[in-house]
């Protein structure tokens, strides 16, 4: 090697070392900046004759490991999920109130049952009534502020919804940008580290957002995928967009079908203009906006049946007569079964039937309901249901209730006349099909001096609760936030125990009270699945009180289960980025070994170059 090729390899040593000095002190400055992933200097040896070779930077590298970031990327994901369902489910915690303290449901619930014990200990009493329609009143609102929290929290998961959209487009706008900027780029071009930086940081917060999946191909360029293969960004960005609908409340329902929804969906128009269904499509299964959508559609909306349950059931625990059917007359054997009086049955009353299929010795339960809107016929039943569901129009009199009904039961073997009046007679059909084994019907007290222990004490506004059925829906969806008390015994409590005006009730009898108290506190209802209680074929059975505890240690439960998820995702996620900061950024320790190492080096080049240059010198003047 020449005198002069040697001086020339030491200076492009030199200048490797320079960018080499740079890039550890872009290193050591960056070293507490977020999303900075830590560089090296790519070098490579370049032939320079026969006997050396010089060193030429080839651009930068960065020091990334893409395994351990994509795990951290889907474990943020899960993170920001567990993160607002452990808040969220605290903040319902709140709404219910602390069991046995004062402003709680379980607390309203047991003043109440106190204060008809009261009643029947001293039924005459007017400070004593007064007492108990106060506690029927605070338990009315009571249920009534619940149903408020309960919808809160659906309207800020809608208003969270609305934003965790805005900025999933905003970071998806970035990252189609810089794409866009790295498309011409080499993945060692020094300028592209930072904007590779940019882009991990957007992709990143979008993973805060939702699930997704990213691919990288050999143009630098980054395509966002959704867990189900929905592109969301390329060289362009989809568009998501959100339907807002403000405040919520019980009837605020999302559904597939647009025309039906009341809540808010997620929308998505591709980059080739077709449009996707986010949430029909379910391509969005974690992250913050997962979390809002299970929480808006699934977790709130069954809390609300919960207490709507326990709304519904106490009104009709306490004004509900249910009366037997007397037995259809010998004269029509081999065909037996039950009459039924049908006069008193209001829209959501029901005819109840239970019939044994000989063909496999199981009894069947069924539910025959008052229904006279035809939009809402046939009612849907789950899978095993019992008892089975069948809505009958009452609207076009016996005639049509009967060539309903036996359409609908016909084949089970069983048979549906009027033999006069308002009678409904249900017998088998002779052939030994099925069996009746008993009928009765279920009508709610309209008044309040009826002769009968019931009476209609708490109402849905100032209408009576029937379980009515509607062209809006179910009486039962959010009767929870429209309870109160009758409006009548609020202005006369005496009624609480007055249940006949002739003869009168007698001064001290506690028929009503003992009644309304026995309901509360042992009367055994069956609760409907979409609680979360039970199941179709199985549902649960209880007194009001143990359903409530139910229903609340069962929140309580997926509060403490929440909290723990997100403590363990909390640890998960904080040791991927140690990880993550372990591999891919800036160790000051090897930073300052590496500086040693360069200081060296250009000292050595530096000492080469002198050498070369006194070696010159020495040739110049052995030429003089």
């Amino acid at each position: 090697m020449s005198l002069s090729s040697s001086l020339a390899t030491a200076m492009t040593a030199l200048r490797a070392n320079q960018a080499a000095l740079s890039i550890v002190s872009s290193n050591v400055g960056n070293a507490q900046t977020p999303g900075y992933i830590s560089r090296t200097v790519n070098q490579v040896a370049v032939g320079t004759g026969d006997t050396g070779a010089s060193v030429k930077v080839t651009g930068i590298n960065r020091t990334l490991d893409q395994f351990v970031q994509s795990q951290l990327r889907s474990e943020t994901s899960g993170g920001a999920y567990a993160d607002q369902m452990a808040s969220v489910l605290g903040q319902l915690q709140t709404v219910y109130g602390t069991p046995g303290a004062a402003g709680s449901l379980e607390s309203a619930f047991s003043n109440f049952t106190t204060a008809l014990q009261s009643l029947s200990t001293t039924s005459g009493s007017a400070s004593t009534q007064i007492s108990a329609v106060q506690a029927a009143q605070s338990l009315a609102q009571q249920l009534n502020a619940t149903t408020r929290g309960i919808q809160t929290l659906r309207s800020n998961a809608e208003q969270d919804l609305n934003i965790s959209v805005g900025q999933a487009n905003t970071a998806m706008k970035q990252i189609a940008q810089l794409n866009t900027q790295l498309q011409a780029m080499s993945p060692n071009d020094p300028a592209a580290a930072n904007l590779m930086d940019e882009r991990d940081s957007a992709i990143d917060q979008l993973s805060q957002l939702m699930d997704i999946r990213v691919s990288t191909n050999g143009s630098n360029q980054a395509t966002i995928y959704t867990s189900n293969g929905v592109e969301l960004v390329g060289l362009e960005a989809s568009t998501l967009s959100f339907n807002s609908q403000g405040t919520l409340n019980a009837n605020s329902q999302w559904n597939a079908n647009p025309t039906l929804s009341s809540a808010g969906t997620i929308s998505c128009k591709l980059a080739n203009g077709a449009s996707i269904d986010m949430i029909e499509s379910n391509s969005i299964n974690s992250g913050q906006i997962a979390a809002d959508l299970t929480l808006r559609d699934k977790t709130l909306v069954q809390a609300q049946t919960q207490v709507d349950q326990l709304a519904a059931s106490m009104a009709a625990a306490l004004s509900d007569t249910t009366t037997s059917g007397t037995a259809a007359p010998a004269s029509l054997l081999p065909k037996a079964g039950f009459d039924v009086d049908m006069s008193n049955v209001l829209p959501g009353n029901t005819v109840n039937l239970t019939y044994t299929d000989a063909a496999t010795g199981a009894q069947r339960q069924i539910s025959i309901v008052r229904v006279d809107v035809a939009s809402q016929l046939p009612l849907t039943n789950a899978a095993g249901a019992n008892p089975q569901r069948i809505g009958v129009n009452f609207s076009g009199g016996m005639a049509s209730i009967l060539t309903q009904l036996n359409t609908a039961l016909g084949g089970a073997g069983l048979q549906f006349s009027n033999p006069s009046g308002s009678t409904l007679r249900i017998v088998d059909n002779g052939l030994a099909a099925a069996t009746v084994n008993a009928a009765s019907v279920t009508t709610t007290a309209t008044s309040l001096a009826n002769g009968k222990p019931q009476l209609p004490l708490f109402t849905d506004g100032t209408s009576l609760y029937t379980g009515a059925i509607t062209a809006t829906g179910a009486q039962f969806t959010g009767l929870a936030g429209r309870i109160t008390v009758n409006a009548a015994v609020l202005s006369d409590p005496s009624k609480l125990t007055v249940y006949n005006t002739s003869p009168a009730t007698a001064a001290g009898d506690t028929t009503r009270s003992d009644f309304l108290y026995d309901q509360l506190t042992s009367g055994q209802f069956t609760y409907s699945p979409a609680t979360g209680l039970g199941a179709a074929a199985t549902p649960f059975k209880g007194t009001l009180s143990t359903f409530m505890q139910q229903f609340l240690s069962q929140q309580s439960n997926a509060a403490t289960t929440a909290t723990q998820l997100q403590q363990g995702q909390d640890v998960v996620v904080n040791t991927l980025k140690q990880k993550m900061q372990a591999t891919s950024g800036v160790n000051i320790d090897s930073e300052m070994a590496n500086l040693i190492a360069l200081q060296n080096s250009y000292a050595a080049n530096a000492h080469v170059m002198s050498v070369v240059q006194s070696m010159m010198n020495s040739l110049l003047q052995a030429q003089v």
